[in-house]
């Protein structure tokens, strides 16, 4: 089969459009035919060896964590899926969805939104699932509170401005001028163009503040944030670890990370708002297979509006 594989980690050059032998399933896994998948910032982040201590050094790699296509083939213990069952969801680090064939655990996948084109399914795991857990597990989001999300015309930003609407809350989405239409049109209450103006020093104050694009601090962010406010950032970093951990134990403002969990039910429900009309996809631009290595250049530009898409098959 055709994958796009690294041998080593460094920039965009070393993805690699080959020739691979297809995956061999695991009884709790599924075969799939790869018709689409996409590039999230963590695909390039481990490209470069950011995650290292988690992906090791085990060579050749195939990347990419989301993805949608065909069932061709399910392990003996799968249960939920059968041959032919159109489907979506992840693979899990390090991936393995650059590729025209992947073995996707069970726990992994839903059916895919029957409204969707594949393209706009594969977009969904990674980004719409840290939109969801971020705002209703850590955040406990409720109906009427005030949430402000920073890079709101992203990947991540443009799923978490509409679950936001969907749970009943009042949002504010962060972006930049030319985006300022798109994040009103997916539902956001106000919006705050960042080249003219720092939320970070508004009077308005918040209950939740995602920062989808990991680039303000708790520090800066914690004047904005009501009295029992909380702060969830996308981004890990050794600070906010200990800042998690001191605000948890203390009163008041809280500091969060997100590191999303794909699991079945999450992506079940995420297709049903999306078959009722509640939510959809942002696709900026799709890129075959093969130029994969353009599609991560333009993801590391951090221009993107939405989602980039790969098209597989």
């Amino acid at each position: 089969m055709k994958a796009i594989v690294i041998r080593e980690y460094g920039s965009a050059e070393v993805l690699r459009y080959e020739d691979v032998e297809q995956p061999k399933i695991k009884p709790d896994q599924l075969l799939v035919k790869v018709y689409a998948t996409t590039v999230n910032p963590v695909d390039w982040k481990i490209r470069e060896g950011m995650l290292k201590f988690i992906t090791g050094n085990k060579f050749p790699m195939i990347l990419g964590l989301d993805l949608s296509g065909e069932v061709l083939e399910v392990g003996s213990q799968v249960t939920r899926f059968k041959p032919g069952d159109a489907i979506y969801g992840s693979v899990g680090v390090p991936g393995g969805a650059y590729a025209e064939f992947a073995a996707v655990p069970e726990k992994f996948a839903a059916l895919k939104p029957n409204n969707m084109s594949y393209e706009e399914a594969a977009s969904l795991p990674v980004a719409a699932l840290t939109a969801l857990q971020a705002l209703r597990n850590l955040g406990n989001i409720q109906s009427g509170q005030s949430v402000l999300i920073n890079g709101a015309a992203g990947g991540v930003g443009t799923f978490a401005v509409q679950l936001a609407k969907v749970f009943g809350a009042e949002v504010t989405g962060v972006c930049s001028t030319k985006n300022l239409e798109l994040v009103k049109s997916l539902g956001a209450d106000r919006t705050i163009d960042y080249t003219q103006q720092d939320f970070t020093k508004h009077t308005e104050q918040y209950d939740i503040i995602l920062d989808a694009v990991a680039k303000r601090s708790f520090a800066s962010c914690k004047p904005v944030l009501k009295p029992n406010g909380i702060y969830i950032t996308t981004l890990p970093t050794p600070d906010i670890v200990v800042q998690g951990v001191l605000t948890a134990i203390l009163p008041g403002k809280k500091a969060k990370f997100i590191l999303e969990t794909p699991n079945t039910k999450d992506l079940t429900y995420l297709k049903d708002l999306i078959e009722a009309g509640k939510m959809r996809a942002v696709i900026d631009r799709t890129y075959p297979l093969k130029e994969l290595t353009a599609a991560h250049t333009y993801s590391e530009s951090e221009r993107t509006v939405g989602k980039i898409a790969i098209a597989v098959a």
